[in-house]
């Protein structure tokens, strides 16, 4: 098996998990501060895939409760588009539904903590916790994608989805 990175895009955050080794499956591994540029973005993600190995991004696609793409979704895409261009054919990149993960990860990690004698979280405390849910979402993203790939005997990404538009 090759290095995976998971991707859990947000606004202000994205949350990177990886798999790199196939019985420990996915793993949360860092949150990236969004950058003012694009270029900023693939740079860091690089960085990563580099230093990692990686052969395969698998980035969570935000559908409706419904299942449609909406507005979420399209941002997401032009992201994966953006992002592909800059890593040229470093790595394979596909998409994968992450309806409820970040719900899930909350589940999984627990109530924020309470802030300084007992009161509410402080700005640092919510944004650390917010980071790792976005970590762990990214997990959740992944070890989907590596539970898809083993009930159907898929070794490498044949997109998820369609990556394009």
């Amino acid at each position: 098996m090759t290095a995976l990175l998971g991707i859990d895009l947000g606004e202000r955050r994205i949350g990177v998990a990886l798999a790199d080794d196939p019985a420990a499956g996915a793993r949360p591994l860092i949150t990236l501060r969004r950058g003012k540029t694009v270029d900023a973005e693939v740079a860091a993600l690089r960085h990563l895939i580099d230093a990692y190995d990686v052969t395969e991004v698998i980035v969570g696609l935000p559908l409706e409760a419904a299942g449609h793409e909406g507005a979420q979704a399209a941002a997401t895409r032009a992201w994966v588009g953006s992002v592909a261009k800059g890593l040229g054919d470093r790595v394979v990149i596909g998409l994968r539904d992450e309806r409820l993960t970040s719900h899930v990860a909350e589940t999984r990690l627990g109530p924020m903590s309470r802030g300084r004698s007992g009161g509410p979280p402080s700005r640092t405390q919510r944004d650390d916790y917010r980071a790792r849910v976005d970590r762990e979402a990214a997990a959740i993203i992944l070890q989907d994608e590596l539970d898809s790939r083993r009930a159907t005997g898929t070794a490498q990404t044949r997109p998820t989805m369609e990556t394009t538009p």
